[in-house]
């Protein structure tokens, strides 16, 4: 056996202890770092420390711990000795399932066999007896973080894929394998959307992404979600690992926002054909009269292959520019449908009046989705 000096020298580092990280989660694997040339015993063997009662290795976090705990020499003569830990936090529901989804357990001696069990808000310390009745120490804490949620873009076009990714180190329940989070996504014309499960990009990384399509013909499932050009996209994660003062069992909303556009610039989403003024049996006028009524019809046609919401809208102007007639229409198009809308007028005065037509995507969105259309018509 190999023992350390008699009597350190209590005024220099002799053996310093390190951890891998500065603060931990409470899944997070723990790589121990013990730095001791003078338990290097054999100059042509890996040596270890710790794995006795009498000069213990000890590793522990609040009421678990692991001792002796060995740690072995990363090389021949090399004085440094490491070792892997694991923490297995405690039972708790993180994914709102009704069941915990952790493995709470102490267990192992070393070097890389190690699971300890851990409690929230508790610290992780490091013991080692260097020499009799001289006992080191290094300490960490343990802690839950607040998650992070966004869309990769701000804005997606209908032949695009969208990537969400999710940051949070205290869904790294198992270091070494990938981990998963749910996570909701929706649309403003599908409000309920769907839940997809966000995969972790690598062993240990504690970032999770998911990728989505977009459809504009049929209803969400699985990683597709139904959305039309000008909806708002919004995804949710529920953060059930909050830090401080929050409680264990508290839960927070994470959200993010990103815009769904078409393809198809704004002023070629929709045609509008000019104007025609016919009688109340759809015949064409060539000569408009005074006190008859009239019905101005256009042709509108959607140019997109998906259907899409307008107002379509005519104003009548007389020669001095002032509106004497103000009209709207609201519907909704199916992909390239044409549609022929007809508003009715009564000019009551003789005169030149200017016809304009307007198609936006809505009253509440005055947005352009055609280029508006003006024609002049003489009244006798």
């Amino acid at each position: 056996m190999a023992y350390a000096q008699q009597i350190p020298d209590y005024d220099n580092p002799y053996s310093p202890i390190f951890t891998d990280k500065p603060v931990y989660t409470w899944t997070d694997k723990v790589v121990i770092t013990i730095v001791a040339p003078s338990w290097n015993a054999k100059k042509s063997a890996i040596d270890s420390i710790g794995g006795d009662d009498e000069h213990f290795v000890k590793i522990s976090t609040g009421k678990h711990s692991l001792k002796p705990y060995k740690l072995t020499e990363t090389d021949l003569n090399s004085g440094i000795f490491v070792g892997e830990v694991i923490l297995t936090g405690f039972s708790h529901d993180v994914d709102g399932d009704g069941k915990p989804d952790t493995n709470p357990r102490t267990i192992g001696s070393g070097p890389t066999n190690g699971f300890l069990q851990t409690e929230r808000g508790k610290s992780l310390t490091i013991s080692f007896e260097f020499a009799d009745g001289v006992v080191l120490t290094h300490s960490a804490p343990i802690r839950w973080n607040i998650g992070t949620i966004k869309f990769l873009e701000s804005q997606y076009l209908v032949d695009q894929t969208a990537t969400i990714r999710t940051i949070d180190q205290d869904m790294n329940l198992n270091p070494e394998t990938i981990d998963q989070t749910p996570i909701e996504i929706a649309s403003d014309s599908d409000i309920a959307g769907i839940t997809v499960n966000a995969l972790e990009t690598k062993q240990d990384s504690g970032v999770f992404e998911a990728t989505i399509t977009f459809s504009q013909s049929f209803a969400s499932s699985g990683s597709r979600l139904f959305a039309i050009p000008g909806d708002k996209l919004y995804v949710k994660y529920e953060d059930r690992t909050l830090p401080k003062p929050y409680s264990i069992s508290d839960e927070l909303d994470i959200i993010a926002e990103s815009t769904f556009e078409s393809n198809i610039p704004a002023m070629k989403r929709t045609v509008i054909e000019k104007p025609v003024v016919t009688d109340s049996i759809g015949k064409v006028l060539d000569k408009l009269r005074v006190n008859n009524q009239l019905q101005i019809v256009s042709e509108i046609v959607n140019t997109q292959d998906f259907g899409q919401n307008f107002v379509y809208l005519m104003q009548i102007t007389n020669e001095e520019g002032t509106v004497v007639s103000l009209s709207w229409i609201q519907g909704t198009f199916d992909a390239n449908q044409s549609l022929e809308l007809s508003q009715s007028w009564l000019p009551t005065e003789a005169g030149e009046y200017t016809v304009e037509t307007f198609v936006w995507k809505s009253l509440q969105k005055p947005i352009p989705i055609s280029p508006s259309i003006s024609q002049t018509f003489l009244v006798e």
